[in-house]
């Protein structure tokens, strides 16, 4: 069973940087593929960007591509969601995600087998 734990969620304002972190309690090498979700309020889970344990293969939601930048270090078992120029709809709960396999589709959050409970981001305008 792997868990995952979120922090570095907060308060910003627009236009401002914020880095949220996903702990696991296992070897991160064990669990090919990571990604981060999102959920706003009264909206479904997005999903936000993906990382292979290869640390070469990355991907990202058009809402936050050239704004977010996703990482993973293998040897702490900790991945990273770095976003910059926040809006104020990236509001939302940021949930960590990550799956045994390579998933051929990073983007489906039923492909995930194991969740964080997730994170608070708040950016104000």
């Amino acid at each position: 069973q792997v868990q995952l734990v979120e922090s570095g969620g907060g308060l910003v304002q627009a236009g401002g940087s914020l880095s949220v972190s996903c702990a696991a309690s296992v070897s991160t090498f064990s669990v090919c593929t990571m990604a981060w979700f999102r959920q706003a309020p009264g909206k479904e889970r997005e999903f936000v960007a993906a990382i292979y344990w290869s640390e070469t293969s990355t991907y990202y939601a058009d809402s936050v591509k050239g704004r977010s930048a996703i990482s993973r270090d293998n040897r702490e078992n900790t991945m990273y969601l770095q976003m910059n120029s926040l809006r104020p709809e990236d509001t939302a709960v940021y949930f960590c995600a990550a799956a045994g396999t390579c998933l051929g589709n990073v983007y489906g959050s039923q492909n995930y087998e194991y969740w964080g409970r997730g994170t608070q981001v708040t950016v104000s305008s």
